[in-house]
């Protein structure tokens, strides 16, 4: 009899997993370790839903060899993980909301259904690949583009300050419970 599993239970074990379980199991100092985590999710929140990983590479070698500054390449191509093409949309939305606010337009701002139906009404069935592409380009670019990126910014900083933070926490404790346990069996093969 085969076990059928929710869709939240399913994304619970992925987030565990992929994310959580590869926090736990680095052995590199908790820092290096929440860097990674950090600028995987900066460039998470980013209008790049697909270059993402890239990106965190490049950042990576740049930092490795210009910088001599290191965290942890793994952890930051996991952790775009968290935007999607399921996620990308009400990302991008949030970040176009935001950045119209930030450039002073908000009067501009369409909600969210026809925000959907222009961004679908750009991309049409009988396009080519290369032609999605293109136009991708245009709409990040040219015609949404500055208010996303504008907008973008101040969510891609709180959250990967916000991961930095609860990435250290989480490892620190982790790694203290770990000992702990570690010392009570000790206690409790060799008692005094």
């Amino acid at each position: 009899m085969r076990r059928t599993t929710g869709f939240w239970n399913r994304l619970a074990r992925l987030v565990k997993f992929r994310l959580v379980v590869p926090l736990m199991r680095s052995r590199h100092t908790a820092e290096y370790s929440a860097r990674g985590t950090a600028i995987g999710l900066a460039w998470a929140f980013t209008p790049t839903v697909g270059i993402q990983m890239p990106l965190v590479l490049v950042t990576w070698l740049i930092a490795k060899r210009v910088f001599r500054w290191d965290f942890s390449l793994i952890l930051g191509l996991a952790w775009t993980w968290t935007t999607n093409v399921f996620t990308a949309l009400p990302c991008y939305y949030v970040f176009y909301v935001t950045g119209r606010t930030m450039l002073g337009r908000w009067d501009e701002v369409s909600g969210y259904e026809r925000f959907l139906a222009l961004w679908h009404g750009f991309f049409r069935d009988d396009q080519t690949l290369e032609q999605q592409v293109v136009t991708m380009f245009d709409v990040l670019v040219k015609d949404w583009g500055v208010a996303m990126w504008v907008g973008c910014i101040p969510w891609s900083a709180l959250v990967a300050f916000l991961g930095y933070r609860w990435s250290l926490k989480f490892i620190h404790a982790y790694r203290h419970a770990r000992e702990h346990r570690r010392h009570t069996r000790r206690q409790r093969r060799h008692p005094h």
